[in-house]
């Protein structure tokens, strides 16, 4: 498994700097005024901010339990919501109806099966000549944020970027097999083999 910290993967930091609230976080007064008019409670209201700005920041929506409670603190204040409230949802589909606000809001779409698809055919053909799985999901992002395609889980890219690498890798070596002679195979597979008296292989020789 990849570590998503080797990634440019969109993710909140353990530490977010005062200045990072203010820049990434801050709703606008358009925004408030929105978020205001389209909800029905100070509840609702934070929540709503709260996967705007956070979307507009990472280019996906995060789980609400990894959302650090100083962004949450911080949009409920510049909101002017009381200091009780909490971001929460009267159901799964008030939360799903808010997401499709968001990417209205941002112009993007979301389609798993495309940006799947799309991830899926950039990563093949770059994996050609780049075998860090890391590279090819930072490749895919790119692509995927081109695209205005919300960006899949980074659990779904990591395995695709594994299989699609392993595939690639495959096929790589049968193209190789295949331009090489019996007498080619027959030494590559004697490199192991210690020869002389110094106890080296030829595969050091080679080296």
């Amino acid at each position: 498994m990849t570590s998503i910290e080797r990634t440019a993967y969109p993710r909140f930091k353990r530490l977010i700097t005062v200045r990072e609230l203010h820049v990434f976080f801050t709703p606008s007064e358009e925004e408030r005024v929105w978020a205001e008019k389209v909800t029905d409670s100070d509840e609702h209201q934070l929540a709503l901010l709260v996967a705007l700005k956070s979307y507009q920041r990472m280019g996906c929506f995060p789980k609400a339990y990894d959302v650090p409670d100083q962004v949450v603190e911080f949009v409920r204040r510049a909101a002017e919501l009381p200091e009780s409230t909490l971001p929460v949802y009267a159901s799964g589909r008030t939360a799903e109806r808010y997401r499709l606000w968001v990417r209205e809001r941002r112009q993007v779409r979301y389609d798993g099966p495309a940006a799947r698809a799309l991830a899926e055919e950039t990563m093949r053909v770059e994996a050609a000549s780049k075998n860090n799985p890391a590279d090819l999901i930072n490749i895919a992002l790119e692509k995927l944020v081109e695209a205005g395609l919300e960006i899949p889980r980074f659990s779904t890219l990591d395995a695709m970027a594994s299989t699609v690498r392993g595939q690639v890798n495959e096929e790589i070596l049968v193209g190789i097999r295949g331009r090489t002679t019996l007498e080619e195979r027959r030494r590559l597979l004697g490199l192991p083999d210690v020869v002389g008296l110094d106890g080296k292989t030829l595969f050091n020789a080679l080296k």
